[in-house]
């Protein structure tokens, strides 16, 4: 049996940035992942796009976490231990 996705990351383009919030373009979305190491690389390479990015962990995963995307750049420090 495989591990089950524990972690996810929702992203999308940083709205603050668009000038016009009508255009086309891709939508928030969020994708899943198995470990947090993993969860924090995807969340690196998001915000080196310039969008913005929240994570956390998936139900019934416990202890429950959220980052927040003010948090985010903090939580990805690979260098500090989780």
């Amino acid at each position: 049996m495989t591990k089950p996705d524990t972690w996810y990351v929702a992203f999308g383009p940083d709205r603050a940035i668009r000038s016009d919030t009508r255009a086309t373009g891709p939508a928030r979305t969020t994708k899943t992942f198995k470990s947090e190491i993993d969860a924090k690389v995807f969340a690196r390479e998001i915000l080196a796009k310039g969008w913005t990015a929240t994570a956390g962990t998936l139900n019934p995963y416990q202890p429950k976490r959220t980052v927040a995307a003010s948090q985010i750049e903090e939580w990805i420090d690979l260098d500090r231990a989780s």
